[in-house]
């Protein structure tokens, strides 16, 4: 029997080695329902401790002009994807958490860009992807870099979706994907892949000038999770119609694509005045090459925020630089775990600390191999938590 001196005592910035999983079939309401109620306790106290939204997001969405940013949003999303506003509303009823409030960690930074044109909120900043294309290296690297009250509060999800009738404006009837999520947060706004072979990841980025009524990227990057293919994957970002409301970036590849691998590393930025599509370049990477992207645009000409999250960027893409050309999985965590620059370290970490930002964790996937490996650790010195195997429709 334990004595209560040798009771743990749960310190959210302390790393834990656990990560949940849950495997769910079901229409999209009730495969929302059944993460809600089994990561209830993880949601809950997500949405209790995350300070922008208790401190910026709330405030804002109860005055006017917000109430006007979350209105316009929403009415668009129940037009373009009803079928996900029905799976955050499934999260919402499992976990015993209001709605609007996992809306508004949805809609982040649009918010206070445009009620209040405040591009400093403390949203979340970073991520590091590189993706290898050797002959015997096909290796996309991913850094998950968030605040720190998102070090513990996440969980894979590993969902299959049938519905009657095809939903939304893409008319998908079935999605089989499997997702690493933030606490009550859609799936695919981190790393991901689905059963026609589509595995990427996403790195944030922060426009200067954001959209009311438009689609924001956590919805968009959600409908990715359905693509079957190239072209369709470049539909859904474009988002013909409409547009984004902010922008990311996507680095992504297809297993069971024909001929030699190629990587692609879209720009999204979000739609431009009255535009009614997504700004979007994307980048091809043959075999024998590779690419790095951080949080700041490279090659598509979008006026972004300053601060933090360009200038981590910047100094994340100095450390790549100073390595050699990376060939192998090994030289991609080699350069994902480093911890040599001077204030915005590639790995971040400082243990049972509340710093700002944390690596919460670090994906690789192997296309080789067919598996994805999660770190917890810095995988320069630790082994993964766990090894996913990537499994394909027949």
């Amino acid at each position: 029997m334990s004595t209560t001196s040798s009771r743990k005592v749960y310190n959210m910035y302390e790393r834990r080695q656990a990560i949940p999983i849950i495997y769910v079939r079901g229409s999209h309401y009730d495969v929302g329902y059944d993460v809600g109620r089994t990561f209830a306790a993880l949601i809950r106290e997500f949405v209790n401790v995350f300070k922008p939204l208790n401190e910026a997001f709330i405030p804002l969405y109860n005055s006017p002009q917000g109430q006007t940013v979350y209105n316009e949003t929403l009415a668009t999303l129940k037009q373009s994807f009803p079928q996900y506003i029905d799976e955050l509303q499934g999260i919402a009823d499992g976990a015993q958490v209001e709605f609007y409030k996992l809306f508004l960690l949805h809609l982040d930074e649009i918010l206070p860009n445009v009620v209040d044109n405040n591009n400093s909120i403390d949203a979340p900043i970073g991520c590091s992807s590189i993706c290898v294309n050797e002959p015997d290296h096909e290796v996309l690297g991913h850094t998950e870099d968030a605040l720190s009250e998102n070090l513990n509060n996440y969980y894979f999800v590993s969902a299959h979706i049938i519905n009657k009738d095809p939903q939304g404006k893409y008319k998908v009837k079935e999605e089989r994907f499997t997702s690493l999520c933030y606490a009550g947060h859609l799936p695919g706004y981190t790393m991901n892949y689905n059963h026609h072979g589509l595995v990427f990841s996403i790195n944030t980025l922060s426009a200067r000038k954001l959209n009311s009524g438009k689609t924001p990227r956590h919805f968009i990057t959600r409908a990715l999770l359905s693509a079957e293919n190239f072209y369709q994957a470049q539909q859904i970002l474009r988002d013909n119609g409409v547009g984004a409301a902010d922008g990311c970036s996507i680095n992504m590849t297809f297993l069971k694509q024909e001929g030699d691998r190629v990587f692609h590393n879209a720009e999204m930025g979000p739609a431009i005045d009255n535009n009614k599509e997504s700004q979007l370049n994307i980048l091809t990477v043959s075999p024998g090459e590779c690419i790095m992207h951080c949080n700041k645009y490279l090659r598509l000409k979008v006026p972004e925020v300053t601060g933090l999250i360009i200038d981590s960027s910047i100094e994340r893409m100095e450390t790549f630089q100073k390595f050699t050309k990376p060939k192998s999985k090994e030289d991609v965590i080699k350069m994902l775990g480093d911890t040599s620059a001077k204030d915005n370290k590639v790995f971040r970490d400082e243990a049972g600390v509340e710093e700002f930002l944390k690596t919460i964790c670090v994906g690789i996937f192997d296309l080789k191999a067919k598996t994805w490996s999660i770190y917890k650790d810095n995988p320069k010195t630790n082994e993964p938590l766990v090894v996913l195997p990537l499994v394909l429709k027949e």
